[in-house]
């Protein structure tokens, strides 16, 4: 600003240039919707905003990975569901070949029936939801297990693995969100041979017994079958807790997704009835301004101005 000029310019410029940031700052507000545009509208708020922001970007984030974990898990538990009804069949089998009536071309027959289910139980190992086995535990870009009839269990481990994954919970702390092939269908002792508990094993052992038409291996058979499926529904009980879980966390994550976007709207979102009452006097104040300054008997603005 000239310092030649009168002091009542110097103010009457001075006022203009307030107004102007008045109105500057309410048009924004107005077009925007944002009542913080750059760090200087507002310098004491920016840290606690910018952590708002970062916290909500990591809200988001867990939500999007919960969403993809909770895929993986209902097709997992659909899975072990339809295990479930493949091992009660394979029962009601093992039942009506365990009697004393069973002839050995009954027994080949179910046999029959026991080798397709099994292939099916093979088959649920290898599930895949976009790409990932989700039985395979750490090494998901492979199944773990693929059907292998020369084998006494009927199915070959291609490797062992562990399940690791965890998933975040935006109420704090991790959790799994999956068990592999192994822990599921071949459960197996310290020294690798398979354990009481071990589907494919027991699978493995009816469709022996049933070739040899031996009864007593049946009965054996079917046993083991018990064992195996109470471990079948530990695991499927172990899904349902996990997708309990995550829908908890899910529709957390969704609730402070909302409360951090309040927040920042709060903080940075304009009062638009207040802005453009704002614009209204600031522009009033502008004319009132101009008018008031016309009216003076003094020497063009221009002359001080040039």
């Amino acid at each position: 600003m000239n310092t030649s000029l009168d002091p009542t310019v110097q103010r009457f410029l001075a006022n203009l240039d307030i107004i102007a940031q008045r109105l500057t700052r309410s048009q924004r507000e107005i077009s925007s919707g944002k009542r913080i545009g750059t760090p200087s509208d507002a310098p004491d708020q920016i840290g606690e905003l910018l952590q708002l922001r970062a916290d909500l970007s990591r809200n988001t984030q867990i939500g999007f990975n919960l969403g993809r974990a909770k895929t993986e898990v209902d097709v997992g538990e659909s899975s072990l569901q339809s295990a479930v009804t493949l091992v009660e069949r394979v029962l009601t089998l093992a039942d009506q070949a365990s009697t004393s009536t069973a002839s050995a071309s009954t027994m080949l027959k179910i046999a029959g029936e026991v080798q397709g289910i099994h292939q099916r139980l093979v088959a649920i190992s290898q599930t895949a939801v976009e790409g990932r086995y989700i039985f395979s535990g750490d090494l998901s870009q492979s199944p773990q297990y693929e059907l292998d009839t020369s084998s006494p269990t009927g199915a070959a481990r291609l490797f062992t693995t562990s399940a690791t994954r965890r998933i975040e919970d935006p109420a704090g702390g991790t959790f799994t969100v999956g068990v592999t092939a192994q822990d599921i269908f071949d459960a197996r002792n310290t020294d690798d041979t398979p354990a009481s508990g071990n589907l494919f094993a027991a699978v493995g052992s009816l469709l022996t017994a049933l070739g040899n038409h031996d009864l007593d291996g049946v009965l054996a058979a079917a046993a083991a079958l018990r064992s195996a499926s109470d471990n079948l529904g530990n695991q499927l009980a172990a899904y349902g807790a996990v997708q309990n879980r995550i829908q908890s966390a899910i529709e957390y994550a969704g609730k402070q997704g909302l409360q951090l976007q309040t927040e920042i709207g709060q903080k940075e979102d304009a009062d638009i009835p207040a802005s453009i009452s704002e614009l209204m006097q600031a522009i009033t104040a502008q004319q009132a301004a101009m008018q008031a300054q016309a009216k003076m008997p003094r020497v063009s603005l221009f002359d001080f101005l040039s």
